[in-house]
């Protein structure tokens, strides 16, 4: 089968230079048999004219070029064409990407678009609202909230904000819920994974696939500050752990097909490290199968 591949560049995401992957990409087909074409991405993740180009044209692939927010709104748009899609990872955290073992390096990025396989990917809805990666209601929502305002995109930046909210952070009450039993806490955050990355290798959710029709659940509990950041702390560097759940130092790790979340003190959401508008219930539920990702082959059933 001939592919035909739309590439989506984000002109705004991380601090890479977009120009420099649209030569990059140019370089690497211009030589080659394979038609192709490249558009910018829309902020507001309308995709109806690509889709128009996809059921008339016999595209193949979609590869986005841009962060965990821009691939997620470009898959909720067109998930239902049966393209593949393909990430070309330059955002700020990119949790998508190492989750899948795709390369940060644009040059190998793009040379895995031809030698990997596109793979089911799950993902999951909150009130709706499409998410591919990771969630989260608290603490790290703020950062991303804040972290959107600032003229400057990047690493340093996203440790700036992450530091600043976190002199003023406060808990939050909530009421989680799964098959009808409810955990009332005060949490300072929780976050719902598909993928087991916040972002830039921090291991949120050691657990998590990308493909285990399943939805991995973190609460940090209400504790002390110092605490707090020791327990962070020691759920990234916790790798690989033996049970699907478990309550330690003051975190709360399951999996689940699906939950709801009350949120009375109105903590603020973020999408795949996009800020949204809170609400006061959260319905939360996992869609198996939901996408192809073009992904390495020896990342196909590896833990994620």
């Amino acid at each position: 089968m001939e592919r035909r591949i739309i590439f989506l560049l984000n002109p705004v995401a991380g601090t890479g230079n977009r120009s420099r992957i649209r030569k990059l990409i140019e370089k690497k087909l211009s030589g080659s048999a394979i038609d192709f074409d490249i558009y910018p991405t829309n902020p507001e993740a309308d995709y109806s004219a690509i889709r128009s180009k996809i059921l008339s044209g016999g595209v193949t692939d979609v590869v986005v070029a841009g962060g965990d927010g821009t691939i997620s709104g470009v898959v909720h748009d067109l998930r239902d064409t049966n393209v593949h899609f393909g990430l070309i990872p330059c955002g700020s955290g990119n949790g998508l990407a190492f989750s899948a073992g795709i390369s940060k390096n644009p040059h190998k990025a793009i040379d895995l678009i031809f030698t990997g396989t596109p793979a089911l990917t799950d993902a999951f809805t909150i009130n709706d609202h499409f998410s591919c990666m990771l969630s989260g209601l608290g603490f790290d929502a703020q950062v991303a909230h804040d972290f959107a305002k600032q003229n400057r995109r990047g690493l340093f930046t996203y440790i700036s904000q992450t530091y600043t909210n976190f002199l003023k952070a406060t808990p939050y009450h909530f009421e989680v819920s799964v098959n009808g039993t409810p955990l009332l806490t005060e949490a300072f955050f929780i976050s719902i994974a598909n993928s087991n990355q916040f972002g830039n290798q921090f291991t949120i959710a050691p657990r998590a696939r990308l493909n285990d029709g399943l939805l991995d659940i973190v609460i940090v509990q209400k504790m002390t500050k110092p605490h707090m950041l020791l327990a962070v702390l020691r759920q990234i560097r916790m790798g690989k752990v033996n049970g699907a759940h478990y309550k330690k130092a003051g975190i709360i790790y399951y999996q689940t097909k699906q939950l709801s979340i009350k949120n009375p003190d109105a903590a603020p959401l973020h999408i795949d490290g996009d800020p949204r508008p809170t609400a006061a219930l959260f319905n939360i539920g996992v869609v198996p199968g939901a996408f192809r990702l073009i992904r390495p082959q020896d990342h196909l059933f590896a833990k994620s």
